[in-house]
């Protein structure tokens, strides 16, 4: 197998991370979102933090719905793909944006997750 050359990288950058996993239904995600969080509530809780501390902190259902599909676009487990391996600011916003058009009823989330972008980034 060969290496891609510098144009190729340079264009699967320009393109950013895609969306796998884009067909399935919103429904489904937010079902998925809520058991993620759920089961986050209970391990920190098993761990001895307090639900009332813990509970607040924690992102939305709609909000986790758009961090998984981030999380997908960029690499299972984690592991970023070449072309996503760094997104600078103005390329999270679009990228998120590109959520929003995705599934218009999370520009609600994908707002206040791009707030919080620009909170972190002062």
């Amino acid at each position: 197998m060969t290496e891609p050359s510098e144009s190729e990288r340079r264009d699967e950058r320009a393109r950013g991370p895609a969306f796998r996993g884009a067909g399935r239904s919103l429904e489904v995600l937010r079902a998925e979102a809520h058991d993620e969080l759920a089961a986050l509530i209970e391990l920190r809780c098993r761990n001895g933090e307090d639900p009332w501390d813990v509970i607040p902190n924690l992102p939305t259902v709609d909000e986790q719905v758009v961090v998984s599909i981030r999380a997908e676009a960029l690499g299972l487990d984690g592991i970023p793909t070449t072309a996503a391996a760094a997104l600078e600011l103005a390329d999270e916003r679009e990228f998120l944006r590109g959520i929003a058009l995705w599934h218009p009823e999370l520009s609600r989330a994908v707002w206040s997750l791009m707030g919080r972008l620009d909170a972190a980034s002062r």
